[in-house]
């Protein structure tokens, strides 16, 4: 039905003066304005639910990762906003979805809490607090109640209380109405700094507070200001215990997700955008089962799986293609799964398809051995799948040098075939913690707690005359989400969803009932 207005006021007489924009907007409502109207329509509802709800798991973990996000920043208050709702047409917005440190810092997940700011306030005996602030729901003797489609009631339903939040959440809870006064308090003595490009009007506000204390504001502040969102990065790096369940469970969705696509794989075949038919049955699991997607399907077969990032998904699928599946779940508190299978359409992998098959999965064991070496780093993952890359290009006679010629700085000519990255973090962001240092990343060693993907790949364009003509259009890659233990060792959470030659086309089989 799209996403209504208010249709009762009152037309404006012919002889008013030209509306503004927004006034054409809001013209084709026709709510009455009375006040017998608003007396009514503030009477005779009955009691709430006076019960709060249970404290959430997350709760406990809340603390910690606020100590951990200010600890460089003692005697600052740090401002997070969740972002506000994005236009996707005329008066049309997306679904909310907060940014990923406010979600991290607030514990709140699926569409909660548009407009709401987290502040990390500074304290002088302990680490610091976080305090959110939000907008709770208008009493229904309010004009809001019935006649705001933001925030109204009758609009998009009951907006929690800060008590029911704060009972959830264990955070104090304040209204936003208060947040311009909780900034200035002592602003000057204590210093301010927020993240960017989150919420314009938070942004502003934040500036206007620091220029009245004279605090460095605008881009004398921007320093300080990308230092803050470093660290916000960084500090999920390490997921704690309820970040890798919930990783686990989004891997778990996941796997329903890609059980529900090889049953729609026979009416892929006739349909003539059959990549949407895909691209469908997993969108389906992940919206009943969680939050929805955690980035936009890939369903990309035949030669559209040599374009990376094919998200068009407006092909055919035909028997004896290979069809390259990379989907995730985002669950409700946010994290999502990242899991790339590549499917023979027809049941059974050709001869050359499961030669290039076999080398990417090759790759795959070789970057998660490597990453139970002890010492190893980051980058060290993706060095030990490429070293398989090239030997099999070699073997093949693609390479036009040795292997250890191409796997040199000075070649790299491999990476034709196998472009980018082996891995990269994972957690409320498909590619998490993205604005870390590099000795944090990349450089890192690995430690307890990362969560990162292993995702190599073959990709020979049907256009690629470098290679011989039986390659051309084929494209592989298979991804695998997987954390490091408390020991030190590394397993895969998507053990479960089958990689094997053998066990993907049993895997086929027995979903399609054959």
């Amino acid at each position: 039905m799209g996403s209504m207005t208010d249709s009762t006021s009152q037309v404006p007489a012919e002889d008013s003066a030209p509306a503004s924009m927004a006034e054409r907007v809001e013209g084709r409502s026709r709510r009455p304005d009375s006040d017998a109207f608003r007396e009514f329509m503030g009477s005779g509802w009955g009691p709430r639910d006076a019960s709060l709800p249970e404290r959430e798991a997350v709760a406990g973990f809340l603390p910690a990762r606020a100590a951990a996000a200010g600890e460089p920043f003692p005697g600052e208050r740090l401002v997070v906003p969740a972002g506000t709702y994005k236009v996707r047409n005329n008066d049309c917005t997306y679904r909310f979805r907060a940014y990923s440190a406010f979600a991290h810092l607030s514990g709140l997940g699926a569409e909660k809490e548009p407009d709401s700011v987290l502040v990390l306030e500074p304290r002088a005996d302990g680490p610091h607090e976080a305090v959110l602030f939000f907008k709770p729901r208008a009493s229904r003797t309010s004009q809001e109640f019935y006649a705001d489609a933001r925030y109204g009631e009758f609009w998009v339903g009951a907006r929690p209380s800060l008590d029911e939040v704060s009972a959830a959440t264990g955070l104090r809870c304040e209204h936003i109405d208060t947040l311009r006064d909780a900034l200035a308090k002592d602003a000057g003595q204590v210093g301010l700094r927020v993240v960017r490009g989150v919420d314009e009007q938070v942004e502003r506000m934040v500036n206007e507070v620091r220029s009245e204390a004279g605090l460095a504001d605008g881009e004398d502040a921007r320093g300080a200001d990308e230092e803050f969102e470093e660290r916000l990065s960084e500090i999920r790096l390490r997921k704690d215990p309820f970040e890798i369940g919930e990783l686990t469970r989004a891997v778990e969705v996941t796997r329903a997700g890609f059980d529900d696509i090889l049953r729609a794989l026979p009416r892929a075949v006739g349909h003539r955008r059959g990549e949407r038919v895909i691209e469908g049955a997993f969108g389906a699991v992940a919206r009943e089962e969680g939050n929805g997607l955690g980035y936009d399907t890939i369903a990309a077969a035949g030669d559209h799986a040599n374009t990376l990032h094919w998200i068009d998904n407006d092909g055919p699928v035909h028997e004896g293609d290979l069809v390259l599946v990379d989907a995730g779940v985002e669950v409700d508190s946010l994290y999502t799964a990242d899991i790339t299978r590549t499917l023979p359409v027809s049941g059974r992998f050709t001869e050359v398809q499961a030669r290039v098959y076999q080398a990417v999965l090759d790759a795959c064991e070789a970057a998660l051995a490597r990453a139970n070496e002890p010492g190893t780093r980051f980058r060290d993952v993706h060095d030990a799948a490429m070293r398989v890359i090239a030997a099999r290009l070699e073997e093949w006679g693609l390479l036009p040098v040795s292997a250890e010629e191409a796997l040199s700085p000075a070649g790299q000519q491999h990476r034709r075939w196998m472009p980018h990255g082996t891995s990269h973090h994972l957690g409320l962001d498909v590619h998490d913690c993205a604005q870390a240092r590099r000795e944090m990343y990349q450089d890192a060693l690995l430690e307890p707690g990362m969560c990162f993907t292993i995702e190599p790949g073959l990709y020979f364009r049907a256009d690629d005359m470098m290679v011989p003509e039986e390659y051309r259009g084929i494209g592989v890659r298979i991804e695998d989400d997987v954390v490091v233990g408390d020991d030190g060792r590394v397993v895969r959470l998507s053990e479960s969803i089958p990689r094997t030659i053998a066990d993907v086309e049993a895997w086929i089989a027995s979903a399609q009932g054959r």
